[in-house]
């Protein structure tokens, strides 16, 4: 598992509109209830799909950013899921969507923007802060102490994760994969 790596081994490379703008070019854009503004890129020829949400002065963002990955999740046909296999696939999902947004909050002045794409095999997600901090598992990992569990959760449940900084640039992403069942 990485931690400084900005890419997984393998990945296909930044996004055609580039990951971390907050609309792509032809993106459909739709403003959710809390006030926070989505958008939808359309699929690109690979067949990766791409959702951007960004928490502009929004309240409630770990269960906004839930409900819109789950939104997602029933777009990209993971749910309802047919089997345990794809159930629990769909919850590692939405556990590490809460687990990046809520560090984003305690650590780095919240998130602004959550970037989630996919295709047949994996889901990346991305969340965009203004941190300094560097997320690390916390070691020696102990279950009996409160706190400090995000990282260790998103590290156990993903392919692989690692931090992306622009030089220059005040903040970071930090970017998760998970694979999808057979």
């Amino acid at each position: 598992m990485s931690t400084t790596r900005p890419c997984s081994p393998g990945d296909r490379g930044p996004e055609p509109s580039g990951a971390s703008e907050a609309s792509g070019a032809g993106a459909q854009g739709t403003v959710t209830p809390e006030g926070g503004a989505a958008t939808v890129a359309p699929g690109s020829p690979s067949g990766r799909q791409v959702r951007r949400l960004s928490f502009d002065d929004t309240g409630g963002v770990v269960p906004l950013a839930r409900d819109f990955a789950r939104q997602a999740l029933y777009a990209w046909d993971w749910l309802p899921a047919a089997t345990a296999d794809r159930r629990a696939a769909a919850e590692d999902v939405l556990l590490v969507v809460s687990e990046l947004v809520t560090n984003a909050c305690l650590h780095a002045e919240g998130p602004e923007l959550m970037v989630l794409s996919c295709d047949n095999k994996v889901i990346r997600v991305e969340i965009s802060d203004r941190g300094a901090g560097q997320p690390a598992p916390r070691t020696p990992h102990r279950a009996g102490r409160p706190g400090g569990h995000g990282m260790f959760i998103v590290q156990r449940l993903c392919l692989d994760w690692g931090v992306v900084r622009t030089p220059g640039v005040t903040g970071k992403t930090v970017w998760a994969e998970l694979g999808a069942p057979a």
